[in-house]
């Protein structure tokens, strides 16, 4: 169980604005063999995803704050933001698995509004399959 929790914490992490590495947690232990690798794509899924609702809501309610002297967006750039969603909307959020770019994409989605529901069927999908594929892959090279 401590396993399963350590992984889910990583994901977890590994989701929100701050650095971590949850691939490499996930890789440990199907290497380990002493789970399922449903259990752990499971785990590591619902940890990555949640930790993304975490950025949607800091986003959602970030621009209550946009008067403040310190808030750290100019109105400038929250238009471009505002504009580039605009275009490219949801169908962004399946870059949410990517490095870098993923997890302000899912702080982004906040802030534009994007529908609870949606947002969680996107990067559920988006996540789970970044997982599914990585353990495929490790299982090949075995």
């Amino acid at each position: 169980m401590l396993a399963l929790t350590g992984l889910f914490f990583a994901a977890f992490i590994a989701a929100t604005l701050l650095p971590a590495q949850s691939e490499a947690v996930l890789a440990a232990l199907v290497l380990a063999g002493q789970h399922p690798v449903w259990l752990l794509v499971t785990v590591a899924s619902i940890g990555n995803v949640l930790g993304s609702v975490v950025n949607w809501v800091m986003g959602r309610f970030l621009m209550a704050y946009s008067a403040h002297p310190r808030f750290p967006f100019t109105p400038a750039q929250i238009s471009r933001a505002q504009d580039w969603y605009g275009r490219r909307g949801w169908v962004s959020l399946f870059g949410s698995w990517l490095p870098v770019i993923g997890d302000p994409l899912t702080l982004a989605a906040g802030i534009m509004r994007e529908p609870l529901w949606r947002f969680l069927l996107v990067v559920t999908a988006a996540k789970a399959g970044r997982y599914i594929v990585l353990v495929m892959a490790l299982q090949a090279a075995l």
